[in-house]
């Protein structure tokens, strides 16, 4: 099997994994499941911001929330902590689902053990791979859900969501921030975000003294 086809077989059973998601959503009049939507955004956005991508992380991109839904919040406590170990949880699952599908499909154990630490978020800020998947991700939401992030906390004051994304773009590197205002965002969005760069200055230039892109 060449590199090209085994790539091509594990996206396609990634992606009818993810097709048994029961959340649905629409795009372009189809219904389409909504964990298969999200990992060809994440295929896409890897695509533009990072178009040398090897092979590993693009499948690591696409396995990103494989069967997400399989791992409840609902299960986990209220709160930061809770939240916390349910995205562990939740990472454990994807990396494990993950190298069953790479090994029937002629990735060896070594690759697979790849594929997994990037999806853990292993090495954040070590690695450039799992800092590449970091921005990603984070590219991602800011593109296709930072607007019902906005709409579901309208009540938020504007200096809140700041301090949010704040948080998102201390994980991300130089080149995930130049891609996100790069994006055509809508205008408030696109403010935020300029806004959250600015307020958090000094950490993010400490952090691309030492960046890994």
């Amino acid at each position: 099997m060449t590199a090209n086809t085994r790539l091509e077989s594990v996206i396609a059973a990634i992606d009818a994994a993810n097709a048994a998601d029961p959340r649905k959503c629409e795009l372009d009049g189809e219904e389409i499941a909504f964990e298969k939507l999200y990992s060809r955004r994440m295929s896409e956005r890897l695509d533009k911001t990072y178009p040398e991508a090897s092979e590993l992380l693009r499948v690591a991109a696409r396995a990103q929330h494989l069967r997400r839904w399989e791992i409840a919040r609902s299960d986990y406590p209220e709160g930061r902590h809770g939240y916390n170990e349910w995205r562990k949880r939740c990472r454990l699952h994807h990396a494990e689902l993950a190298a069953e599908i790479m090994l029937r499909h002629g990735y060896d154990e070594a690759e697979t053990r790849h594929v997994g630490a990037l999806i853990r978020k292993e090495q954040l800020k070590k690695d450039p791979e799992s800092q590449a998947l970091e921005n990603v991700a984070a590219l991602v939401f800011l593109e296709c859900y930072f607007g019902d992030f906005l709409a579901k906390y309208s009540g938020y004051e504007d200096e809140k969501i700041i301090d949010i994304l704040g948080k998102t773009l201390c994980k991300m590197s130089p080149r995930g921030h130049k891609a996100a205002l790069e994006m055509n965002l809508p205008a408030r969005s696109l403010a935020l975000v300029a806004a959250a760069i600015e307020k958090e200055s000094a950490a993010l230039a400490r952090l691309a003294a030492v960046a890994v892109d």
